[in-house]
């Protein structure tokens, strides 16, 4: 395993873009949604009060950044984290902010 003091340029950045991704009050938000099981863009949009314009543009921030991927249905998409290490960052996260 690479130590911090042995980070490269690149992998520093990937990580940086990360913590970008998760700086915005309703992409945490969506993330916890999911961190409990998939839900379509209405239900996101219902649960957070907000448009569906508006979580559609925050899924496709966090699609891009790998941390949810989707399952279609018929006609609807169905969002979940990408996988348990995105979960873990969400719960240590919070874990930190609760119990310092």
């Amino acid at each position: 395993m690479q130590q911090a003091n042995e980070l490269d340029e690149d992998s520093a950045g990937q990580v940086a873009e990360l913590f970008r991704a998760l700086a915005d009050t309703r992409r945490v938000q969506l993330i916890a949604i999911m961190a409990e099981g998939e839900a379509n863009v209405g239900s996101l949009a219902q649960m957070l009060g907000i448009s569906e314009s508006s979580v559609s543009h925050h899924l496709r921030n966090l699609r891009q950044m790998r941390l949810v991927k989707t399952r279609k249905v018929g006609r609807f998409v169905y969002y979940t984290l990408d996988d348990a290490h995105v979960g873990d960052l969400f719960r240590c996260g919070l874990e930190h902010v609760r119990h310092g």
